[in-house]
């Protein structure tokens, strides 16, 4: 399985999502990243999964997910894209 990030200690402080991915501290304010969260019971945000290959989140109480790389900003390509010469 291919592993796309290192995502440990998720938790909400106040009104931000915390977690560290590949090593280092992130911190995520709610209402930027998804309504569904922000609306939440403390229960239903602290019902998720972390997916094994660290690509992803899931609250299924929420039937949210959050991508590792959308939070990050990080943007793909499909790969028959190719760059301009």
């Amino acid at each position: 399985m291919k592993k796309y990030h290192e995502v440990r200690n998720l938790r909400f402080r106040d009104e931000c999502l915390l977690l560290e991915i590949d090593g280092q501290e992130r911190s995520f304010k709610v209402r930027e990243v998804s309504r569904v969260l922000e609306a939440a019971t403390e229960e239903e945000r602290n019902t998720c999964e972390i997916s094994p290959s660290g690509y992803g989140i899931h609250w299924r109480l929420l039937d949210e997910d959050l991508s590792i790389d959308g939070l990050l900003d990080i943007k793909h390509r499909p790969s028959w894209v190719r760059k301009s010469a």
